[in-house]
């Protein structure tokens, strides 16, 4: 089925394989994988795209995510571009070589299925396997639905290759993962023209000395730092211009920070991933019965859009975090954040709602009750769990 508007093919996809469908397009050269539950239909679409003669890439699968990362970081110094991907005990496991990757300044893409972290063992759908990698150095994108996945993932390496950082994608598992939705998937031409292929200053070659990773002094390594800050602020203007231009191509349009019924609201909720669409509803829904509700859906957390929140919570008198994770000891790592963000600079009050958990269900009429209850409510620092 052909969607001329959009220059592509509508397909009936799940996130993994809309995700599958995305890094097929943006060409890699090098794609070590390892396959872990809920990740594993990615790497079996890439393997049958392949086995089909669509996608001509180096697969690779290593005996363990450690290794597997070991591997990314390697093809990227050559000069790939390299993509990967991966789940909870196993982004977990590639945690001492995301520091390292990071610092090498490798451009990097890898998708991440946001599962529970063990223990106890589960599978479902909860942020904090992704978030607590906050400090490695990657940047940090959150998708919502299986279109987004696939468009990010292209967006991903546009990032990843002019910021000279690593980028991970991150949606949730099942709710998005094994969710199957009608996908536009572009042509490659579209896709080309929008991706240029990877052409590295920064890279392994016999006719240009250099080191990677070698020990260096205590100024050396403060610089690597500083360089990378640098890199950083410029990661939310890379990601604005990216969505824009897909835009311009697609009719998608993406943003760092994405605003939906926001002009005048009384209440924000504040939230990441596929909850996302739930709080749509439940803010059309509030609007209906009166109520001034509004979202601010957040796509990129690494590096944290504090600017462009504050400004989107001028004038909001509450707003409701709601976080897919738990902090133990300081509770939602979103609500956290976010109060750092905010700290002096206007009169909104933050309420952080643990909400969905573990993977636990959350209904609009849940999402619509919160708003009632805490539009009045005194202010509180404190975690607060949704039943």
């Amino acid at each position: 089925m052909k969607d001329m508007n959009q220059s592509g093919e509508v397909q009936l996809l799940s996130g993994n394989h809309a995700v599958a469908w995305g890094v097929k397009l943006a060409r890699p050269d090098v794609t070590p994988v390892y396959p872990i539950t809920p990740q594993t239909p990615i790497l079996e679409k890439l393997t049958e795209l392949q086995t089909q003669g669509l996608f001509n890439v180096e697969m690779i699968t290593p005996e363990s995510e450690h290794s597997v990362m070991a591997t990314c970081m390697s093809a990227a110094m050559t000069g790939a571009r390299v993509f990967t991907a991966t789940s909870s005990q196993g982004l977990m496991l590639m945690h001492e070589l995301l520091h390292y990757t990071a610092g090498a300044r490798s451009s990097i893409v890898m998708f991440n299925v946001n599962r529970t972290p063990a223990a106890p063992w589960g599978f479902w759908p909860d942020q904090l396997d992704s978030l607590s990698q906050r400090d490695t150095g990657w940047v940090q994108i959150y998708s919502e639905t299986p279109q987004e996945s696939l468009d990010t993932v292209i967006h991903a390496f546009k990032i990843a290759e002019s910021a000279r950082l690593p980028v991970m994608v991150n949606h949730d598992a099942f709710y998005v993962s094994h969710a199957v939705e009608p996908v536009n998937v572009p042509v490659q031409e579209l896709v080309d023209g929008f991706l240029p292929p990877f052409a590295p200053d920064l890279l392994l070659d016999t006719a240009n000395g250099r080191t990677f990773g070698a020990p260096v002094n205590q100024q050396t390594w403060n610089q690597n730092r500083r360089e990378m800050a640098a890199a950083m602020a410029e990661v939310e203007g890379l990601v604005d211009a990216a969505g824009r231009d897909w835009g311009a191509l697609t009719g998608r349009e993406y943003g760092a920070l994405e605003k939906y019924r926001m002009d005048g609201a009384e209440v924000a909720f504040v939230t990441m991933g596929s909850l996302c669409g739930t709080v749509r509803e439940a803010v059309d829904r509030l609007r209906e019965s009166g109520l001034k509700a509004g979202l601010l859906k957040l796509r990129l957390f690494r590096p944290l859009p504090e600017r462009a929140l504050r400004e989107a919570l001028a004038g909001v008198p509450v707003a409701l975090v709601l976080d897919r994770n738990y902090s133990p000891g300081m509770g939602g790592v979103l609500h956290q954040e976010l109060k750092a963000a905010m700290y002096g600079e206007n009169s909104t009050r933050l309420f952080g709602l643990l909400t969905g958990v573990g993977g636990v269900n959350v209904s609009t009429t849940t999402i619509e009750g919160l708003a009632r209850k805490y539009t009045d409510a005194a202010p509180s620092n404190d975690p607060i769990w949704v039943e």
